[in-house]
């Protein structure tokens, strides 16, 4: 068994050495790196019990308590937290609620639209005021065909509640609410559930074709049902708000009065002063494992964006080659707004059904930039529904497990 000696990264963590049990070919691999690798069940179940406010649907996402396991060793309150793949906003919403300044960047626009909102938290009853002053136009139609989605009724308040939103923002009257109403009504457009606009379709953070939920609506026998959208998007915003303590709203709004939202290359954030972040926790698109612009192609409609071109954008790296390419000119970045004693934990997995494990490639990529590579954390948990459904055993092809790699600017 390989022996591990307690690093800075393994003291300030308030982690024991411990090797990777599934198999030691990635201990000893980092170990000729001078890389410790833990692996640990670092959070647990009563610590799983994330705040409700996290509870919008984004691909690839991680969970909050990924976050928040590493803002609550390595930052303190007013401490400068950024994420340069933000996604849903993950690490900027938890980073908020414990008082952290917010910065958070992702080249795709969707991510400032699912975020800003839930750090500026508008009150239930100005969303509700605004929801019912909502003049529905029964006429009102999509200038595409989402028949297959939605009942009639439906998409016209749909198509109302976009043209409002739309007109709203090109006369800069957009408020907080409307941000609010936006993002809510971004993450309700299409599910498997009545709590959703649409008829039964996959889960909410992927948006099948539409030539695929005709196939769907065929093989079911179902036709779209009326959803009363402004009712789903009140009672959606309840369940978000449900958990908040009057401090958790003071907290959130503080963060959004100075936060700061990026729509740029992750390798190119000129815009970041040098060395003012104290800590960075990350997780990059794994290859091309996850379709963004295909997935997301009514939330870009509904919010007036072009799929096809975000897509473009986003890194969708066919080759480990080419990742790690992508991957490095991020790291030299990331050293350069990284203040002497920050830290960087950059969540990577395994894809290709586990024949390829990037954190072997993140290694060297910090350490040339650099940085001093402290550990390789795997979260092991022994057990969670999703490995379940898809017959997966334990953390056998990673589904089940997280890998951080762990950087410090000395």
């Amino acid at each position: 068994m390989l022996e591990l000696k307690p690093s800075a990264a393994s003291r300030d963590l308030g982690i024991a050495p411990r090797p990777e049990r599934r198999n030691g070919q990635v201990a000893r691999a980092m170990a000729s790196l001078a890389v410790p690798v833990y692996e640990e069940e670092l959070w647990t179940s009563r610590q799983r019990q994330a705040n409700a406010i996290h509870e919008v649907s984004y691909r690839g996402c991680f969970k909050p308590q990924l976050p928040n396991y590493f803002l609550a060793r390595l930052s303190a309150e007013s401490d400068v937290v950024y994420d340069p793949f933000s996604g849903r906003g993950t690490t900027a919403i938890e980073a908020a609620l414990l008082g952290r300044r917010v910065i958070a960047n992702d080249i795709n626009p969707l991510s400032a639209i699912l975020t800003r909102p839930r750090l500026e938290v508008p009150d239930l009853a100005d969303i509700q005021r605004r929801l019912r002053g909502l003049r529905i136009r029964a006429s009102a139609g999509a200038d595409i065909d989402l028949s297959m989605f939605y009942n009639r009724r439906t998409e016209s308040e749909l198509v109302t509640l976009r043209d409002y939103l739309r007109r709203r923002r090109e006369n800069r009257e957009e408020d907080a609410v409307d941000r609010w109403i936006r993002m809510v009504a971004t993450n309700r457009l299409t599910g498997h559930s009545p709590g959703f606009f649409s008829v039964y379709t996959l889960p909410p953070n992927q948006a099948v074709a539409p030539e695929d939920q005709l196939r769907i609506n065929r093989k079911l026998g179902q036709k779209p049902p009326y959803r009363d959208t402004r009712a789903l998007i009140l009672r959606k915003s309840v369940q978000l708000q449900s958990q908040l303590t009057a401090a958790d709203r003071q907290r959130l709004r503080q963060a959004a009065t100075n936060a700061i939202f990026l729509n740029t290359d992750a390798a190119a954030t000129r815009v970041l002063p040098s060395g003012g972040l104290q800590l960075t926790v990350t997780s990059p698109p794994f290859l091309d494992v996850v379709q963004y612009a295909r997935d997301n192609w009514l939330r870009c409609w509904f919010n007036g964006l072009d799929a096809e071109a975000i897509g473009e954008r986003i890194t969708m790296a066919k080759t480990p080659e080419e990742w790690a390419s992508v991957i490095s000119r991020v790291f030299v970045e990331l050293y350069r707004l990284t203040t002497p004693g920050g830290w960087v934990a950059f969540e990577v997995g395994e894809v290709r059904r586990g024949e390829i494990r990037l954190d072997e490639i993140v290694v060297p990529l910090g350490i040339n930039a650099g940085f001093e590579c402290g550990a390789v954390l795997i979260n092991a948990q022994r057990f969670t529904k999703t490995a379940n459904i898809w017959g997966v055993q334990n953390n056998r092809l990673g589904t089940n497990s997280n890998r951080i790699v762990l950087f410090r600017k000395t």
